[in-house]
This record gives C-alpha cells, sequence and structure tokens, in this order.
C-alpha cells in the first residue's frame, strides 16, 4: 500500500509530475497527486506523496520539509489516514 506524506504550501503551478521528481530523492514514489478544485481545476496548493516504504517517507519529511520548490516553502508532514466516514461533514449552501 504505501506510506503517504502531505505536502502543503506547493506553488499554483507545481504538477504532478514535478512532485514526483522533486520527492524521488527520497526513495521509490508510487504516486504523487497536487489537489485540485473541483469545480475549476486549479491547484488548492498542497498535494500527497505516496512512497513505497515508511523509511522514504519519513526522510522525505526530515530532508525536504521547509526546502523550496517551484520558488515556495514547503511543508512536509505525515499524512493523517482516517476512514472515509470519519471525515467530518461538509457544510454545504
Amino acid at each position: 500500500m504505501g506510506t503517504r506524506v502531505f505536502v502543503g504550501g506547493l506553488s499554483w503551478s507545481t504538477t504532478d509530475l514535478e512532485l514526483r521528481q522533486a520527492f524521488a530523492v527520497c526513495g521509490t514514489v508510487l504516486d504523487a497527486k497536487v489537489v485540485t478544485d473541483r469545480k475549476t481545476g486549479r491547484s488548492r496548493g498542497f498535494g500527497f506523496v505516496t512512497f513505497e516504504n515508511a523509511q522514504s517517507a519519513a526522510r522525505a519529511i526530515e530532508e525536504l520539509g521547509g526546502t523550496t520548490l517551484d520558488r515556495r516553502t514547503i511543508r512536509v508532514d505525515d499524512a493523517d489516514v482516517r476512514p472515509r466516514n470519519e471525515l467530518r461533514p461538509r457544510n454545504r449552501r
């Protein structure tokens, strides 16, 4: 399954491929995804990277947190894995 990390502070122009390439220095990346707005398709400024193992994820948190990607300082943390039914309900108007 792999171990996911959260990446915050991404530039609006960062792509999935650029995210994958930046994090590949820490280990084998299984997936890299920049989260986009459903309506506009624009980046929301954060994403997730899934590594093959926990050691690579820990290395990414240690080595890449606080570094610069696309002229922006990024934040790298453990992704909070919660079952879908435990997510907070959204306020819909």
